[in-house]
């Protein structure tokens, strides 16, 4: 079976994505309790509730707000031992989107084997998440407060206002190690050229290699303006495969070795 390639995920997870952009940026939700619901109705899909998120995006926003807070009692119920569960199952408005008998108890009664998913939701409230390598020093922190702007969504330019990338890029970030073909010499105009026409004016600088003994290098550096034309270059792969005027030419991130 073929790997998922990056698109293939990211049109898996549309839905899932827009439902939570809804979650944080219309209804103004907390980001933290917005990712366990998330995962809460992720977890209703694999377990015999399909296309839950789906239906979500059809309702209104008072819906969906209803619904949030029924997902959040759920999460609360895996916390204790022995939860009140209301006569009707405490979840009148899930049990109508999913018209499916659907109620508190299931979680009660599943808690032992989604302990974990309690467990995780302690760690999350308690302590700071630490993710390697983030924030990107090309992104730097980011705030998505919308108190004075209520109404954006991620398509409206103002929301990034503020948040523009920063200016402490380092060069290797932006450099590419780039390898040529023996027998099949490539000029650095021809070097040039191929990134120029494909990126626009991307390149800052570029150091062709020693030559080799049929007078050949086989190898460059290369400096690009910007961070962002490594990524669309190399496109989620380690190593980018071009070709000009019939020459290969290999290209992946610098990696400096002192």
């Amino acid at each position: 079976m073929a790997p998922i390639s990056q698109e293939e995920l990211h049109l898996f997870h549309k839905t899932h994505r827009e439902v939570f952009c809804f979650l944080i940026l219309k209804l103004r939700r907390d980001l933290t309790q917005s990712l366990l619901v998330m995962a809460l109705w992720i977890w209703l899909e694999h377990n015999g509730y399909p296309n839950f998120n789906h239906k979500v995006m059809g309702l209104s926003h008072s819906l969906v707000n209803a619904l949030v807070n029924e997902a959040a009692c759920c999460l609360k119920c895996l916390e204790l031992e022995n939860p009140v569960i209301p006569h009707n199952g405490g979840l009148p408005l899930t049990k109508r989107l999913t018209q499916k008998d659907i109620s508190l108890r299931i979680f009660n009664k599943k808690s032992n084997n989604i302990s974990k998913a309690g467990t995780s939701r302690r760690n999350v409230s308690n302590m700071p998440l630490i993710v390697p390598g983030f924030p990107h020093p090309l992104f730097g922190t980011f705030d998505m407060s919308l108190s004075n702007n209520p109404n954006l969504d991620l398509f409206d330019e103002r929301i990034w206002m503020g948040n523009g990338p920063c200016d402490d890029i380092g060069i290797d970030d932006k450099s590419m190690f780039l390898t040529f073909s023996r027998g099949f010499p490539v000029s650095e105009l021809e070097v040039r050229q191929l990134f120029t026409q494909t990126y626009g004016d991307c390149v800052q600088s570029l150091s062709m290699g020693n030559t080799d003994v049929y007078d050949q290098p086989l190898f460059a550096i290369m400096i690009l303006k910007n961070v962002e034309t490594v990524d669309r270059i190399l496109i989620g792969k380690r190593v980018a495969k071009l070709q000009i005027n019939g020459k290969h030419i290999w290209g992946r991130k610098y990696e400096r070795r002192d």
